[in-house]
Formats: structure tokens, sequence, C-alpha cells
């Protein structure tokens, strides 16, 4: 069994911010493979089917991004899921609006979201897919930079970027994590 989480923040005012690229990533994901993120348990918005032999669950938490670790490990207890199977995408100022980077340890990075899970798994370590979302070169706030929209003219950057999240988590339900990264952080 392998899960894939999105990181996001619920509600309608929040659905086209940087902060909500994990929701998309997962929203892509599952129109892809047809499976519906529909199920509420775990906080979360869960959906469960397969890609090829591998049975995958798709998740969305609904505990707004800085407890999103309180999800996981609500996810993790209630269907006996394993920390290395998971792959977590998320927002990350530190890569560049349509590229993404893959890692399997590191420290928050000042990412709530991230810290939140790295507290309720008690490890930095577990599969990422960092989504670029560069940082703000106006002196914004970051907190409302994050919860702004894309701008019109980064639309077609941010969707090669889906497309590109959605073939790394793809390609790692059926190789080593290590792999994916070679072949996708190039």
């Amino acid at each position: 069994m392998k899960w894939i989480v999105g990181l996001g923040n619920p509600g309608p005012q929040y659905t086209e911010t940087r902060h909500n690229i994990g929701f998309k990533v997962v929203d892509a994901l599952a129109e892809r493979w047809n499976i519906k993120v529909t199920q509420t348990k775990c906080r979360a918005l869960i959906g469960e089917g397969r890609m090829g032999s591998e049975k995958v669950y798709l998740i969305k938490p609904m505990t707004f991004m800085n407890l999103s670790g309180e999800s996981m490990r609500a996810f993790m207890n209630y269907f006996n899921a394993r920390l290395e199977d998971v792959i977590v995408v998320y927002d990350d100022m530190d890569t560049e609006t349509g590229k993404i980077r893959l890692r399997y340890q590191g420290g928050p990075g000042g990412h709530n979201g991230i810290k939140s899970i790295i507290q309720n798994m008690g490890t930095q370590n577990f599969n990422r897919i960092r989504m670029g979302v560069s940082r703000p070169t106006n002196g914004m706030v970051i907190a409302d930079y994050v919860l702004s929209n894309f701008p019109k003219s980064d639309r077609e950057a941010v969707q090669a970027m889906i497309d590109k999240a959605c073939d790394a988590a793809e390609h790692a339900l059926q190789n080593p994590f290590d792999d994916t990264m070679g072949k996708f952080n190039g």
C-alpha cells in the first residue's frame, strides 16, 4: 500500500492559492487514476484505488496546513500505514515556480505543514515532492504570499509542474524513491 498526501487548506477561498498546490496534485492524480477523493476519515478527504498492481490512497488533510501531521498520524494509525510508503506533496518557496524537487529527508525549511508532520511522525525522513512557488520579491508578507493565487502569467508553468509531479508520483509507486529522485530532479 502506498499513500500520497497533498498539503493544503480546506475551503473555496484557498482553492487556487500557492499553499494548495499539494491538493492540486492529489486532484490531478485522482483524475488520472479515476479515484474519488470523497471519503471523510482521519480528519482528511481520502480516496482509495489502484495504480497498476499497487493499492494507493490519496489524502487531502482537512486540518488546515499547520496541523497536517495530525491527519497523517491518524491515517497511519487507522490504516496501519508505513511512513516509508508515503509521498508528501507541498509548496516550496525555495524552489522556482514551475520546478519540482524530490527529497526523502530534511527539516521543515520554515514550512509549518512539514513542521507539523515532523512533530507528529517523530522523524524528518519521509518522501516529498516540493512544488516550486518561488519567494515573493516585492516585500510581501510570507503568509499573504502563499495564501495568494498564482498570477495568470504562471498558469502554464504551474500546470506543467503539476503534470510532472504526477509523473514523479506514478514513477515512485513502481520504483525506489532514489531512482525517482534521479529521474525527476535533473
